[in-house]
């Protein structure tokens, strides 16, 4: 049964093609991607990384690293949990070791992930700062080569941007992720202006990455993820057994009227786009994105380097294109 449903799998995700930023996305070729993620405050997080280890295991992407933005006492063990279930222990994990927001998951599914599953990391003190390991991953990638997914705050880019010359790189931070980095895809803002958690919990980052980063940033903001439920189909599905993926869900599904249906997935959309493009799922807003005193944000059509998502395929099949990659199971 298994290996039916990860063929089925395996066909939707060579079937699946698309565009970033006008430039089509590389074919036959292993996306790297670092991802970014602030895994706790809530939950998408997880569909998110199942769906990036889903397109690894169909070599269309390649995991550099998972960093997190937030620095709760369990957040490492908890990717080192989910990195480990998906057979890959060993990729590497930052943190940031200096000021950070440190919410967490408020329906305790993190204590059930690291007390149930295996893992080798116990602790943030194992692994090191998450700007450090930005710039020593991002020195030894080829040149406009890395694609950044940003879940979560944007703290670690901001960091990066104010980082100097170390022993991994001569350059500052800003210079590095200019050369290193083809573009960031983030689920922040929310379209054509509001007030999106990732962007206001840390507004003076967010200020920060906004005004100053160097290459492409494509957005998915809240108004997309919204629409868009997922989980339900993997906590009904009986084949799936003792799945830290299936328990984050079965345990906060039940604990919020809203999510009765399944939790809006903002994390997941980034993964989709990061890896496969926007097309065909998602025309773009080309312009810039302008912050407000209050963390909220606006937008200016006449600025340049950032775009936003517009939905384009109906949600219903964005959908159930997630809800089936989040139900993938590992390959041996």
């Amino acid at each position: 049964m298994i290996r039916t449903y990860l063929f089925s799998v395996g066909v939707l995700l060579s079937l699946t093609t698309g565009v970033v930023h006008g430039q089509s996305a590389p074919k036959n070729k292993a996306v790297p991607v670092i991802f970014d993620t602030d895994m706790g405050p809530d939950y998408d997080d997880v569909g998110a990384i199942t769906m990036l280890h889903a397109f690894a295991d169909a070599g269309q992407a390649r995991i550099l690293a998972t960093i997190a933005s937030t620095n709760y006492p369990t957040v490492v063990p908890v990717l080192n949990v989910l990195n480990t279930y998906f057979n890959r222990p060993n990729v590497p994990i930052g943190v940031p070791k200096g000021k950070a927001v440190s919410d967490r998951d408020s329906q305790h599914w993190s204590d059930t992930l690291v007390a149930r599953y295996p893992h080798t990391v116990r602790s943030n003190d194992a692994v090191p700062d998450a700007v450090a390991l930005y710039r020593r991953i991002l020195a030894k990638q080829p040149d406009h080569s890395v694609t950044v997914i940003t879940v979560g705050f944007l703290t670690n880019l901001a960091n990066l941007l104010n980082s100097p010359a170390d022993q991994y790189s001569s350059l500052s931070g800003k210079a590095l992720a200019a050369k290193k980095i083809r573009q960031v895809v983030s689920m922040a803002g929310k379209f054509p202006a509001g007030r999106e958690y990732n962007v206001f919990r840390d507004s003076v980052s967010s200020k920060v990455v906004f005004a100053n980063w160097p290459t492409p940033i494509l957005m998915s903001g809240f108004e997309i993820g919204e629409q868009i439920h997922s989980g339900l189909p993997l906590t009904q599905n009986s084949r799936i057994q003792h799945s830290p993926i299936k328990d984050v869900f079965r345990i906060s599904l039940p604990k919020s009227a809203e999510d009765k249906n399944g939790r809006m997935s903002w994390d997941q959309t980034a993964v989709l786009v990061g890896v496969k493009g926007h097309e065909p799922y998602y025309t773009v807003k080309s312009g810039r994105l302008t912050m407000n005193p209050d963390g909220s944000n606006g937008w200016d059509n006449s600025g340049k380097g950032h775009q936003y998502l517009v939905v384009k395929m109906p949600v219903p099949q964005v959908e159930g294109l997630i809800n089936s990659l989040m139900q993938h199971q590992p390959v041996k």
